[in-house]
């Protein structure tokens, strides 16, 4: 059976280091544990410092990363909700009919969708509205808009919202604010 070395040991033998080397650090690392005991020192490890703070920083990341996923997770529903409703409640355009051009602004360009009367009309009252679909644009009715106004607001491109009802004990009721009025 062979007697097994310790690392002091087989460094003398090997060379690497003197016995009067060997015996300097022997008595230092002595009267470092006599001190911590005496003086009931905590010596730091500063691998274990330096892991547990790899650690942390690693599980912080992973924690950012996650909450990263989770928001592009959520993004993406919504946009498919979205896609959804304006799928099942899209208002039909009839091509042979639709000869009023409506024009409203999509990222500060002007843009025209052919109408038929009557939906111009709802337009104007803020009963249909022009919505953004995948690459195209639909009408929609107004609580349908509603709720793709809660879900992402940019899609929703032009609705002429119905003016506020008039009090009937308004004094003022019957004074038109003019256009062309600057405050």
């Amino acid at each position: 059976m062979s007697k097994k070395l310790s690392l002091q040991e087989q460094l003398l033998k090997s060379g690497l280091v003197s016995s009067a080397k060997a015996k300097s650090i022997k008595t230092e690392k002595h009267k470092q544990t006599q001190q911590q005991r005496h003086h009931k020192i905590e010596i730091v490890d500063e691998a274990k410092l330096l892991a547990q703070q790899a650690q942390t920083e690693k599980t912080e990341r992973d924690r950012l990363l996650n909450q990263q996923q989770q928001a592009q997770a959520v993004q993406k529903e919504i946009q498919a909700q979205i896609k959804q409703l304006i799928e099942q409640n899209k208002v039909v355009i009839d091509v042979q009919h639709a000869e009023i051009a409506y024009h409203f602004t999509d990222a500060l360009k002007v843009k025209t969708l052919y109408v038929t009367e009557t939906q111009q009309e709802q337009l104007a009252k803020g009963q249909l509205v022009i919505v953004k679909a995948e690459n195209a644009y639909a009408l929609v009715n107004s609580e349908v808009a509603q709720k793709i106004k809660e879900r992402d607001a940019s899609r929703v491109l032009a609705w002429n919202e119905p003016k506020p009802e008039i009090a009937a004990d308004d004094p003022y009721a019957a004074y038109e604010i003019p256009d062309d009025l600057m405050w």
